[in-house]
């Protein structure tokens, strides 16, 4: 039964996002810029023809007499006519005296409000509804001495909105125009500066598009601040990837160095046993045989240990771990159950005795340095009076494994490349691979510890591992 196929994961375009926060925050402005040109069109407009209705307002008033107690007026319907310039339009007014009685225009006119601390010889504006339309009024007094009081009259000129809401619409569609094109051509811009903000990451992958599959040097192309850091962590993951596969490389081409030779070694004795005729001489081509393939087992078994210590340095996992149980089964694993059993004595902090000895790593790859580090002093420092000691103690606010020998030590010649892969000494007793050193080397300095190699005075060889007890040193 075939399983649903997952769907592919949606891309991530920063073009794309950029672009849509752009259009975002445009709206949003576009709409803010909108109601201000809106507002600003209504108060031009209103302004306008409210300086007209003051105007007329005071031509009227100035055209108001008092004759003999009663009042007179010559009307200026000049003054009327400015304001009548929409189409639609219409001019109401109002000309009482200050008892209420009417001189002039229509009495239904909305009575203006109440008088507060403004100065009514001056035109005031307020809005009202006259006869179904909303208006715009502009009052004012008029003081006029008499013979025995002041007289006063009351003048109001009253005009719809019709042309100042034209104007106003006039205004905010010219506005809108404005800013549609200024708004295109800012997205234009906008666009054009992101093309060419994004132009360094399409340099960079053209320059990787170039490139062969070995090719992992650091990417030339130039790029802005903003890229640096990813650039310079691409430069690092490819100067990794580089050496994992010169690690890579170099293991294959040592492991089929290796190889060969035994294999050929181990066919030629195979045929020669095959020859013989004689017993005696057929059980000693197999004993040979028999060497070589333990010779060349151990050398299977060290390759696939270095290369297994290899992926999981890559890897790096670390969890604490027990260094006390590590070496038990270190022991366990490495040590021949067979006799003649060699004397190896293994020294362990008493149990409860203060902490625990526990390290941050992976379990794995210490437990083949430590069988890798006692299988190398059984090897080369075991004799058949002496002993092994694998001892763990404190050290440093760390922990210390130390295997000693009772064998002949490490030449001094051989100090510096004791640790180099397939590196051995001169005359082994018993002839390996020469990887031990180096996996244990390699464990220790991915574990942030130290590994060293002392002659004790009077024969035998101390290998000193020290690992730190925390992450941070690691």
């Amino acid at each position: 039964m075939d399983r649903p196929r997952t769907p592919p994961p949606r891309r991530i375009s920063i073009r794309r996002r950029l672009l849509t926060v752009l259009l975002a925050l445009f709206a949003v402005g576009l709409g803010a810029i909108f109601l201000l040109v809106r507002g600003y069109a209504n108060q031009t407009a209103d302004t306008t023809y409210d300086q007209l209705l003051r105007a007329s307002a005071l031509s009227i008033a100035d055209s108001l007499q008092l004759v003999q107690d009663a009042w007179q007026m010559d009307m200026p319907y000049a003054a009327l006519a400015l304001l009548e310039q929409a189409p639609r339009d219409r001019v109401f007014y109002r000309v009482a005296a200050g008892g209420g009685a009417l001189i002039s225009g229509y009495g239904d006119l909305p009575a203006p409000p109440a008088r507060g601390q403004g100065d009514a010889s001056t035109p005031q504006l307020y809005a009202a509804a006259y006869r179904g339309e909303p208006v715009r009024i502009a009052w004012m007094e008029r003081k006029i001495a008499g013979p025995r009081e002041t007289e006063t009259a009351i003048i109001q000129v009253a005009q719809t909105r019709e042309a100042r809401n034209a104007l106003a619409r006039r205004i905010l569609w010219q506005g809108t125009l404005a800013l549609i094109g200024f708004a295109a051509a800012a997205l234009a811009l906008a666009y054009w500066g992101l093309r060419r903000s994004l132009a360094p990451i399409r340099r960079v992958e053209r320059e990787l598009a170039g490139r062969s599959a070995s090719d992992l040097h650091p990417i030339a192309a130039p790029v802005p601040e903003e890229l640096d850091m990813l650039v310079h962590a691409l430069d690092g993951f490819m100067a990794r990837l580089s050496e994992n596969l010169d690690t890579l490389r170099l293991f294959i081409a040592e492991a089929a160095h290796q190889l060969r030779t035994p294999l050929a070694a181990l066919h030629a004795q195979m045929e020669v046993a095959l020859d013989e005729d004689d017993p005696a001489e057929q059980r000693r081509s197999l004993l040979a045989v028999l060497r070589n393939a333990e010779k060349l087992s151990r050398l299977v078994n060290q390759l696939l240990s270095d290369a297994s210590v290899i992926h999981r340095s890559n890897v790096r996992q670390f969890q604490p771990v027990d260094l006390a149980e590590l070496l038990s089964q270190a022991v366990y694993d490495t040590v021949p159950q067979a006799d003649p059993q060699p004397d190896v004595r293994l020294h362990l902090p008493p149990a409860g005795a203060g902490d625990a000895p526990r390290v941050p790593g992976d379990s794995l790859m210490l437990r083949e340095a430590f069988k890798n580090l006692i299988d190398n002093a059984l090897r080369h420092g075991a004799n058949d009076a002496g002993h092994i000691d694998v001892r763990l103690d404190r050290h440093d606010g760390g922990w210390r494994i130390m295997v000693s020998d009772q064998g002949p030590g490490i030449p001094p010649a051989l100090a510096n490349t004791a640790f180099e892969r397939f590196a051995r000494g001169p005359d082994p007793r018993s002839p390996g691979a020469g990887l031990g050193l180096s996996i244990i080397k390699r464990v220790v300095d991915i574990h942030g510890g130290s590994l060293s190699l002392s002659n004790r005075v009077g024969g035998g060889l101390d290998a000193v591992i020290t690992l730190p007890a925390s992450a941070g040193h690691a």
